[in-house]
């Protein structure tokens, strides 16, 4: 996992997608990830661990480029800081051709985030993908943001928001809306949220747990759940990945879906928002972006 041992650093698989197809196919649910991998040492470990965790790599682009590097600091609070190689690397350069077909077979949900929706040239088509894939699906958001890598939040927001419209579930950190819209209070960024167009809007609060609510106007605020942290990496990932693994258990996943998912009720939701919170503390639990599997779960629910 990505956390320094001694005067060591460890090399670790990861980036936000990867991290939340990973979580999808640990706790049972089939998970293709759309990703440009590269041939050299790193991308070939990156597509081990994928297939090792049983991810689909159908979709998967042979990149020329060289892979991304992210360099992970965890600080003495468990939280994480970053470090990135980013320039001229695989994952930034997609071409339209490059996705055709990406929604093909019995696909029922669309997720992404972080820095894939904000780096050029390969963002614009990732987050037309985006806009367009609601016919079809269920799309899901996280901003995830990495400030040192992106514009200012006022250039980042309308871009932000423009997929917040575009999406049905959106996941977003009070972190990130500290960054975003310093000042703002969750909730009322929730219901700002809410209203461009989004079934649900999840805010999550670290150890405070999460506060969340539905188009239809529901409403709730579910606690933390206690952990000794051993680092927060990938536990924002695990959230979103245990929450569309339990929109899809109740049947609430793909276009034909989304009124019920639209009309979902408060004991639905508290219990899926629980169980995603329960995910994400076992990942706090462990070193490095390092998710349950459904067993794990099962377990820590007792």
């Amino acid at each position: 996992m990505p956390a320094p041992v001694g005067d060591y650093l460890e090399i670790a698989p990861g980036g936000s997608p990867a991290n939340v197809a990973v979580a999808l196919a640990r706790l049972g649910v089939p998970t293709r990830l759309l990703a440009r991998i590269a041939g050299d040492v790193l991308g070939l470990r990156i597509r081990d661990h994928l297939a090792r965790n049983g991810v689909g790599l159908e979709h998967a682009v042979a990149a020329a480029e060289q892979t991304s590097m992210a360099l992970v600091a965890v600080g003495a609070d468990g939280g994480p800081s970053y470090d990135f190689r980013i320039a001229g690397t695989a994952d930034w350069q997609w071409t339209p051709a490059e996705l055709t077909g990406a929604l093909d077979g019995p696909v029922v949900a669309l997720h992404s985030g972080s820095l894939a929706l904000e780096r050029p040239p390969g963002a614009a088509v990732l987050r037309d993908l985006m806009r367009s894939a609601g016919e079809r699906v269920t799309v899901s958001y996280d901003p995830n943001c990495r400030p040192m890598l992106m514009d200012t939040p006022a250039g980042v927001l309308p871009r932000v928001l423009d997929l917040v419209a575009a999406a049905d579930v959106v996941k977003v950190s009070a972190e990130d809306l500290g960054w975003l819209l310093p000042g703002r209070a969750p909730q009322d960024v929730l219901e700002d949220w809410l209203a461009r167009g989004p079934a649900i809007v999840a805010v999550t609060l670290g150890g405070d747990g999460v506060l969340a609510g539905t188009s239809a106007g529901v409403r709730t605020r579910r606690p933390g759940v206690p952990v000794d942290v051993v680092d927060t990496v990938g536990a924002g990932d695990t959230f979103s990945a245990a929450l569309l693994a339990g929109l899809r258990g109740s049947g609430l996943l793909g276009a034909a879906a989304r009124p019920a998912l639209r009309a979902v009720d408060a004991a639905t939701l508290d219990a899926l928002l629980d169980d995603a919170a329960l995910a994400a503390s076992i990942t706090c639990s462990r070193r490095g972006a390092d998710p349950p599997t459904a067993a794990d779960l099962a377990a820590r629910r007792g």
